[in-house]
């Protein structure tokens, strides 16, 4: 009988046997409840079909199912993605939004903008917690080209949401960044080469202009603020530098960075996608990089993303992102408000017109929406129902991500994201760490300080 019948042999928990790569130890999932263990290679038979492992996990067996149905099925939105104009001064090759929008679209007029913040202000008190604030992240195309009617409402709902702004960095000089330091309000960056040329290749103006530079003095400016961070998206042009990019940050003692996978939704974003393999090989060096300079001076540069998968095996319920769990938190955790005032599950969905739930200030708003059609393709996307996802033992470390990319570049909803490969390969990467006692290396100080150890199995 293989290892693999065995697994699956008689009552109780279906127990797969992962090989992660790692010298000593393999991997046992159930992946019905995102159960996992690591175990001997040469006892894998052992533990699969009996002794301890297995009967102390069926005694939690159920109460770990409910936990990760309520992760997935029970959430209700606790934060929102601000689309405050259509328009960017940037024409970036993989953009998620149509060119036509980004080149020529509108802006929301700051009354617009106030009174959508109002009623989203509204509804989410009547969602969360009162001693909790929402989330609002002023979001792509580029928010300081309206920058009035952003910094209006941030003062305007200072009390009401904790703030943050994604920008290419371009337009923020000096009073944008006394006006959002000031505030405490989260900047994201975005850049994608350790030098010019690199950046370029996939980052620059409709002019044909580099924004490089601009970066660069925006990161020095940002220096020693408390939250920020800056996102690289990983393509065929800058996947031999993502090392390099990596030592760029840490040098500029950024906080925490983004090595994020290209998001195929649109055409352009497809003509530079990595190969998963070669994804691979260099998203590893990179964090292995991150690694050493760590020991080396003793402060760590988090990759959110990675960090991410790393506590959404340690700690599922404790994870910060929301993209690698099915379904994913759009319209879930989140969802995003276009300029035109259009509610979609997530702004990856904004240039997908089918995916409009509805206008937040018409009637039913931010409800309807949930309720809509277009929200509901999303939410109800479940690996578990369909193939490889279904057979997947680490489906739910992945979650198959993005039912935007899914949808448009591989034919539907119930097809696999643009890296399962990859993503396969992370969360073997991230067990072998655990494995060798490292994982901590590469998440936030602290990050288990609300966190509770419901199973424990030691390795021997």
């Amino acid at each position: 009988m293989t290892v693999e019948a065995l697994s699956r042999a008689g009552n109780g928990p279906a127990f797969i046997p992962v090989d992660i790569g790692h010298d000593v130890y393999a991997a046992v999932t159930d992946p019905n409840t995102a159960f996992w263990a690591l175990v001997d290679k040469t006892r894998i038979h052992e533990e699969i079909t009996g002794g301890p492992l297995l009967d102390s996990y069926r005694a939690k067996a159920d109460s770990f199912a409910r936990e990760l149905h309520a992760l997935r099925f029970e959430l209700k939105p606790s934060g929102v993605y601000l689309n405050p104009t259509e328009r960017c001064n940037l024409n970036c090759t993989y953009c998620y939004l149509p060119g036509e929008q980004r080149s020529n679209g509108s802006h929301m007029p700051p009354e617009t903008l106030n009174a959508s913040l109002g009623k989203l202000r509204d509804y989410f008190r009547s969602v969360m917690p009162e001693e909790r604030k929402p989330r609002a992240i002023f979001h792509g195309a580029e928010p300081l080209m309206n920058k009035e009617a952003v910094f209006s409402a941030i003062d305007a709902f200072s009390e009401d949401f904790v703030f943050g702004l994604q920008t290419n960095g371009t337009l923020l000089d000096d009073a944008a960044l006394e006006f959002l330091t000031s505030r405490n309000v989260s900047i994201g960056l975005s850049l994608d080469g350790p030098f010019a040329g690199i950046t370029d290749a996939t980052r620059k103006t409709w002019g044909g202009k580099s924004v490089h530079d601009k970066v660069l003095a925006a990161m020095k400016k940002l220096k020693g603020y408390g939250s920020w961070s800056v996102i690289t998206t990983c393509t065929t042009e800058n996947l031999p530098y993502l090392t390099q990019m990596v030592e760029l940050f840490h040098a500029s003692e950024v906080p925490t960075c983004m090595l994020n996978t290209v998001r195929c939704t649109l055409p352009g974003a497809r003509g530079v996608k990595p190969a998963d393999g070669d994804m691979a090989k260099s998203f590893f060096a990179a964090m292995d990089r991150t690694h050493e300079l760590y020991r080396e001076t003793g402060r760590k540069l988090i990759v959110a993303n990675f960090a991410n998968i790393l506590i959404g095996i340690l700690a599922p319920t404790a994870r910060r992102l929301m993209c690698d769990i099915s379904p994913c938190g759009g319209g879930r955790a989140f969802f995003a408000l276009a300029a035109d005032g259009g509610l979609y599950p997530c702004s990856e969905f904004i240039g997908l017109p089918r995916f409009n739930g509805g206008n937040l200030l018409a009637e039913g708003g931010v409800e309807a929406a949930l309720a809509s059609a277009a929200f509901q393709t999303v939410t109800t996307r479940d690996v578990d129902t369909f193939s490889p996802c279904g057979d997947c033992a680490i489906r739910h470390f992945c979650g198959s991500p993005c039912p935007a990319e899914a949808y448009e570049m591989n034919g539907g909803m119930e097809k696999t994201g643009a890296f399962c490969e990859f993503y396969k390969e992370q969360v073997n990467y991230a067990l072998r760490l655990i494995a060798d006692g490292k994982a901590n290396d590469y998440l936030w100080d602290g990050w288990d300080g609300d966190t509770e150890t419901v199973f424990n199995h030691a390795l021997n």
